[in-house]
C-alpha cells in the first residue's frame, strides 16, 4: 500500500507540471478546486481544461482527501477518491439527482451496485469513478486448467496447489499456493466468508463468519501445505523474487494481486488470470473510488461542467486513448487505476485497450462493492485487521489478543 501510494505522488508531480500549461483562463472564466488520491485525475483535468475555455479544474493531490474535509479544511468544489462514504465524509457533499434528469449523466451507464452504494436516503450523493477486483495469476504456459474461463473458487485454488507441490524430505521445493502469502488475499476469505466489515463505533463485523474464515486459511494451511512452519520455510527459501516472477519460473502455480497491479506487469502476456470468486461473489477492493460535489464549493458551474464532461462514455473512451498515447496506461490501469463504474465503458471499451479482457469480464451481478467503511480504514486494516490474522492463522490460542481490543486500543489511540 505504502509503495502504491509513493508511486502515486510521483505520477501526480508529472502530470501537475503538464497540467499548469493548460490553466490559464479566459477573462471571467471560473476555476474549480478538485481533491483527489488518484494522481490520474491531473491528466483528466487538464484535458477538460484544453477543450473549452469557459471553466477551469485545478487538482490538488492528497493520499486520503476524505481526512481532509472531515478534519474541517475548506472544502473544495469536486473530491475525487476512497473513503468518502463515511459518515464524517458524506455530509458534505450535495445531491447529484439533477445530472440524471434528461440523462445528462445516464445513470443506466453504471454498474447498479457501485451507483447504489453513492445514493443515501433516497438521495445520489456520489457517483461511483472505478474499482477493482482480486485476481489469482498463473503462467498461462504452464497448462494449469481451472475449471471456469472467469473466475476460480478456493476449492479449486486448494486442489490445483496442493497437486502442484513437490516434497521431500519435509522440504519442498515447489509450492501451488498459500493463503498466507498475501495479506489482502486472507481479507478476501474473510471478505467472501461473510465477515462483513463495516463503519461503527468505531467498525463492526460479523464475529462467527471472521472465525470460519479464520478456520478455512488455517485448514487450507495444512491440508495443502502441510502447516505455517513449511510455508514459511518456502518463502525464506524463495521468494526474494517477485511472486509473478516465481510463478513464470515455475516456482510456484498461483499468485494474487488486484487488477490494477496484473494490468501494469511489464511481462503481463506471459500470465494468464481468473477473478476469485465464491458463490458467483466478487469482492471489490475496498479502494473503489468516488466522486463527489460539495455543498460549500466556490465555483459551482465549473464543477456541474466537468461532472457531466467526465461521466460520458466517450470522454472515457477518449481519456483512454490519451493514457495510452502518453503511455501512462503502462504504469496506471483504466480510468482513475481501475476498471470505469460504467459498464458502457468497461464492457465495450475496455478490452481494446486491454486485450487479455477479451472474454474475462465476468457480469456485473457478479460484483460485490464494499461496505461503508471508515474514513481511516486503510491504517486500520493494515495495522490491526492483517496482523491479527496473520497471528491467527500461526496458531497461538488464548494468547492472542481478541480483535474487538485491538480496534478499540487502536482506536482510543489514534482518535484524539
Amino acid at each position: 500500500m505504502f509503495f502504491r501510494r509513493f508511486a502515486a505522488a510521483q505520477i501526480f508531480c508529472v502530470l501537475f507540471a503538464a497540467s499548469l500549461c493548460t490553466l490559464s483562463c479566459s477573462p471571467g472564466c471560473e476555476v474549480a478546486v478538485l481533491w483527489t488520491d488518484r494522481p490520474e485525475f491531473a491528466l483528466y483535468t487538464e484535458y477538460f481544461n484544453s477543450v473549452q475555455d469557459q471553466f477551469k479544474v485545478e487538482t490538488r493531490y492528497f493520499p486520503f482527501p476524505s481526512q481532509q474535509i472531515a478534519e474541517g479544511k475548506q472544502p473544495p468544489d469536486i473530491i475525487a477518491g476512497s473513503w468518502l462514504k463515511s459518515a464524517s465524509t458524506r455530509v458534505h457533499f450535495k445531491s447529484l439527482d439533477d445530472f440524471f434528469k434528461n440523462g445528462i449523466v445516464p445513470a443506466g451507464d453504471f454498474y447498479p451496485r457501485l451507483l447504489e452504494l453513492g445514493n443515501i436516503e433516497g438521495k445520489q450523493y456520489l457517483l461511483p469513478v472505478s474499482f477493482n477486483l482480486p485476481a489469482l495469476v498463473f503462467a498461462g504456459d504452464k497448462n494449469t486448467s481451472p475449471s471456469d474461463p472467469f473466475t476460480i473458487g478456493f476449492d479449486e485454488i486448494k486442489t490445483l496447489g496442493k497437486a502442484y507441490n513437490i516434497e521431500g524430505r519435509g522440504v519442498y521445493t515447489r509450492m501451488g499456493f498459500s493463503p498466507a502469502w498475501n495479506g489482502q488475499f486472507l481479507f478476501i476469505i474473510t471478505a467472501l466468508s461473510g465477515a462483513s466489515f463495516r463503519e461503527a463505533s468505531p467498525l463492526a463485523w460479523d464475529a462467527a463468519a471472521l472465525e470460519r474464515a479464520v478456520a478455512l486459511a488455517a485448514e487450507w494451511t495444512r491440508e495443502a501445505n502441510t502447516g505455517v512452519q513449511e510455508e514459511e520455510d518456502f518463502v525464506f527459501k524463495y521468494f526474494f523474487e517477485p511472486p509473478e516472477k516465481l510463478a513464470l519460473s515455475g516456482r510456484i502455480l498461483f499468485t494474487y494481486m488486484d487488477s490494477a497491479d496484473f494490468f501494469t506487469l511489464p511481462g503481463g502476456p506471459a500470465l494468464d488470470f481468473r477473478w476469485i470468486a465464491e458463490k458467483n461473489v466478487i469482492p471489490l477492493n475496498e479502494e473503489t473510488v468516488y466522486y463527489g460535489i460539495c455543498k460549500k464549493g466556490r465555483a459551482k458551474k465549473a464543477a456541474n461542467a466537468f461532472t457531466r464532461w467526465f461521466f460520458q462514455t466517450d470522454t472515457q473512451r477518449r481519456i483512454l486513448e490519451k493514457s495510452r498515447n502518453n503511455r501512462l496506461i503502462e504504469t496506471s490501469f483504466g480510468i482513475a487505476g481501475g476498471f470505469s463504474a460504467m459498464r458502457t465503458v468497461t464492457g465495450e471499451i475496455f478490452p481494446g485497450f486491454y486485450p487479455h479482457l477479451l472474454d474475462h469480464m465476468p457480469s456485473g451481478d457478479f460484483l460485490l462493492p464494499p461496505n461503508i467503511l471508515p474514513g481511516d480504514w486503510t491504517a486500520v486494516k493494515e495495522q490491526v485487521i492483517l496482523p491479527y490474522l496473520r497471528e491467527r492463522l500461526r496458531g497461538g490460542g488464548n494468547e492472542i489478543r481478541p480483535l474487538e481490543r485491538r480496534v478499540a486500543d487502536w482506536s482510543r489511540q489514534n482518535r484524539k
